[in-house]
Order: structure tokens, then sequence, then C-alpha cells
């Protein structure tokens, strides 16, 4: 389901408004095209006066077309009487040169294509600025300490600085796919029936992409292959799930056993109709959702690539749903994700506290290298470590009081390690002595 907002310039891209004037355009342009071939019989007067008085309403098409059943014929009729409306009598209609040798898919697909580029622009600008944000941010916790966690469960300690950097190299990866769909999507085709230029001359298809900012199709079969469009559809849903794993982070930071982030809680915001006290995730939820019909929408580019023949219409219906609800839902929670990290809450004490909740046992590793060090086997080393561990997660688990970690260690008779080497290892900074070679290259990162 589709948020009832959606930011203007991304729902206006997928309006019949916005279609029919792109349609119009490459229409003009068809006809300035086959007046400067000069081989249609079209003037460069007849065609300057089809720019001028052409026109459409998106109510009078629909009005034709509960008619014809034709949607590219109802927008030529209604045009049409704009463009003749002003025609002296007697005199030869302009209108006939429009869709000269042109059949609707060179019009439809075309369209499509430069309708893909608008609204790729606008997510990756999207894009763009979540990884600058990110960027900004994973400077701004460089040093600030927390524990990294695998499979939920704390491993070592790491800088939250870290995370933001690792959501901006994320956004970095989105971007370069988005440029790259963008490149596949901008083809225009005006090619003809089936794609053999038979009533067109391929310099009409060849100026009305270059207007249009597209490059034309080096081989279409009437449509343009939707292997372009599935690629297209990929891509937002690779961005979707990047954007679902960042905003699956911050509600998992945001849980009250954790609470080492949340996301911005509005003044007169409310959490709970029956729980005063919550201040759910609510908005990272959302992102979480709606990705899901993003990612699923790709299914139906993939299926719609496979047509009978040069062309059929079975991708039609189905990829006018899908673009266009990928894109808005895309667009949309773009903009919340951006609302989220650049105010997104943090409590490094929180994550002091959380760092220590196990008594040390994120040590471990650092345990076992150094009394590999002193000459003893991994394998003996490890029973030791491993030892010690278990006994101090018993009392965690059990919320008992007892030693910590490293208390166990130094009343172990095997373990040898003096206490300037437990100094050391238990030095939380003793892990991140090499941390700033990331953050260097995060320098080099631009979007």
């Amino acid at each position: 389901m589709i948020p009832r907002y959606t930011r203007p310039q991304m729902g206006h891209i997928w309006t019949n408004e916005n279609k029919f004037a792109v349609w119009k355009e490459i229409e003009l342009l068809a006809c300035e095209a086959q007046a400067e071939l000069g081989a249609s019989g079209i003037t460069k007067e007849e065609a300057a006066w089809i720019r001028a008085h052409a026109d459409f309403r998106v109510d009078r098409i629909d009005e034709i077309e509960a008619v014809t059943n034709h949607d590219v014929i109802a927008f030529l009729t209604c045009m049409a009487e704009y463009i003749d409306a002003d025609v002296p009598e007697g005199q030869e209609k302009p209108s006939r040169w429009v869709h000269y040798g042109m059949t609707s898919s060179d019009l439809g697909d075309t369209a499509l294509s430069y309708q893909i580029t608008q609204a790729l622009d606008i997510i990756i600008e999207d894009v763009r600025q979540i990884g600058e944000i990110c960027k900004r941010r994973a400077f701004e916790f460089q040093n600030t300490l927390c524990v990294g966690r695998t499979h939920g469960i704390h491993a070592e300690p790491m800088t939250f600085g870290m995370k933001f950097g690792s959501w901006a190299w994320a956004m970095k990866r989105a971007l370069d796919r988005l440029l790259q769909a963008r490149e596949v999507a901008a083809t225009g085709a005006i090619s003809g029936a089936v794609g053999t230029y038979s009533s067109i001359d391929p310099f009409v298809e060849q100026y009305v992409c270059e207007h249009m900012g597209l490059t034309p199709d080096p081989l279409s079969t009437q449509v343009l292959a939707r292997d372009r469009h599935a690629q297209v559809m990929s891509t937002l849903a690779c961005t979707a799930a990047s954007f679902e794993s960042i905003a699956m982070q911050v509600r998992l930071l945001q849980q009250s056993d954790v609470i080492e982030a949340e996301e911005p809680f509005k003044k007169g915001q409310k959490g709970s109709s029956a729980m005063p006290h919550k201040r759910n995730p609510i908005t990272a939820e959302r992102v979480c959702g709606l990705a899901r019909t993003v990612k699923a929408n790709a299914q139906v580019g993939f299926d719609d690539v496979a047509l009978w023949y040069e062309r059929d219409i079975s991708h039609s219906g189905a990829e006018r749903t899908a673009l266009a609800d990928s894109f808005i839902a895309l667009d949309y929670i773009a903009e919340k994700l951006r609302w989220i990290l650049d105010g997104l809450q943090t409590y490094p004490e929180a994550m002091q506290a959380n760092m220590y909740k196990t008594r040390g046992l994120i040590f471990s590793s650092k345990v076992l290298l150094a009394l590999v060090q002193t000459g003893i086997t991994r394998e003996d080393a490890y029973v030791i470590v491993q030892r010690n561990a278990m006994a101090t997660w018993h009392d965690v688990q059990q919320a008992k009081e007892g030693p910590s970690y490293r208390e166990r260690l130094e009343a172990d008779p095997e373990c040898t390690l003096t206490q300037e080497v437990l100094d050391e290892i238990f030095d939380p900074w003793d892990f991140l002595q090499r941390k700033d070679i990331v953050f260097d290259r995060l320098k080099e990162l631009e979007f």
C-alpha cells in the first residue's frame, strides 16, 4: 500500500498530466524532425503551427478513450482538435502529420523511458543526500565507543561512527547502481511497427532522442526490451533493501534493552493509545514495511521481460502500476530515512554501559591471542578463555553477582598473563588502534 502523502515532484511524474505532456513533446519533436528531413511533405511552417497550437485535456482524452478503447488514439484525436481548431475552412489540417510513420509503442515506450529518467533523478538525489548525512555523522561519532554485535550477541568494541560509515558506503553503492540503471533506461525507439523503420526515417528517432536526452535503441522490435525496465526495478529494490537495512538497525538500537539511539520524537507526538510511556520506532518500521513493496515489485519487472515475438502488451498494465508504486514508495521512504538519520538521537552513556554489560566478555579474543603468545597451543588457550567466559556468562544470564571476566582470569592458575598485559587487553581502545584507516577511506568518499 502506497502512503497517501507523496512528494509532489515524484507523484506528478506518474500522473496522466505529465505522461501526456511528454507524449506531446515527443510528437512535436517528431513533426519538427520530419520537417527538417523534408521527405514526408510536412513543412517547417506546419511543424511550427503544430507546436504553437497542440494541447490536450486529460478529461477529454478519457472521454475519447471510453469510445476508442485505445489510449494513444484518444490522445492523438484530442490533440488534433486543438491543432486544427483555428485552421481556415478548406485548408489542409496540419494534425495529419502528427504521429506520421509512428506506432503506439514508439510514443509510449520513449515517453516511459523519459519518465523513468525523471524519477531516477529524484531517487539519485535522495540517495546522495542520505549518503552525505551518513558520512557527516560518521565523523561526528568517530571516537564514540560502543559494542559491536554479531548474531545479535556482543562481539568486540567498535565506534558508533563506523555504523554511519558503513551506511555511507552502502549509499555510494546504491548511487552507482542507480546511475548505471539510468544510463540503461535512458533509451528511446521510434522505429515503426516491428522496428524496421518501414515508414519512418531513423533521423526522426535520432532527432527526438537527442532532444529528450535519450539514446536510440540499436535494435528495437517495436517495443524497448523490458530487461532495461527490469534492471531499473531491481535497482530500486536493492536501494529499498539498503534503506531497510539501515532502518532495521535503528529499530534494534531503539529497543528498550539497548536504547543506544532512537529516531526523533516530535513535540506533541504520542507513542501508544494505551501506554503513554512508549516511544516507538514507527518511522523506521514504515521504511522497513514499504521496502517490501519495492522489493516485491522487482518480480513484476522480471516477469515483464518475456513478451510474445516482437511485442505484446502483457507488460503494460503491470509496469504502469509497479513502476509508479516503486518510485513513489522509494522516494517517500528515502525522505523518512533522511529525517531519521539527520535527527537520530544517540546515547553514548548507554553505549558505554552496554559495552560492559557482559562484565568484560567482549575482550576474550585478545585474551586468546595473548595466551597463544606465551607459547601454549591455540586449543589449550581456547579452553582457558572459554571456561572462564562461560562461568561469567552464567552469572550474567542469571543476573547474579559474581567476579568479572578479568577477575576470573586473574584467579585461574592456568592463565599466566601479567597484570600489565591484562591492563592492555581490557582497554577497549586497544581494539581500535587501526580504526582511523576506515575513516581515512571515508574522507575520500564523494557523492
